[in-house]
């Protein structure tokens, strides 16, 4: 048996599986029993994090996956993230970094600050 913390709802059910037959017991609603499976098999997380730019005005812009990634791989990711620069003034949901480490998953910008009118046009 192995016990987890459901993260998927505000909830938090202390769930356990039996890791034979992905029995799941604790949990208040179908969406825990399936985060138990899924983190047995295959644990996945998000990340949301900033990157750096070249404006003075706006340093850091805020960043993060367009969909969950292997658990495993949340260091690498970060290492891509870090390396980059943004040079030009994008929206939210715009792409900084596509497929990155080839996951099919996309590193996509959440704030239109550098779009902003107070903003724009300074470098």
């Amino acid at each position: 048996m192995k016990e987890l913390t459901c993260i998927v709802c505000p909830n938090g059910c202390e769930l356990t599986i039996d890791e034979k037959t992905l029995e799941v017991k604790g949990n208040k609603c179908p969406r825990g029993a399936d985060f138990a499976v899924n983190e047995l098999k295959a644990p996945s997380r998000t990340i949301s994090s900033t990157v750096k730019t070249s404006f003075k005005d706006v340093p850091v812009l805020p960043v993060r996956v367009s969909k969950e990634i292997p658990k495993e791989k949340i260091f690498e990711v970060m290492k891509e993230i870090n390396r980059v620069t943004v040079d030009k003034r994008i929206k939210s949901g715009d792409v900084v970094i596509a497929n990155v480490l080839g996951l099919n998953v996309d590193v996509i910008a959440t704030s239109d600050i550098l779009l902003n009118e107070e903003h724009y046009g300074k470098h």
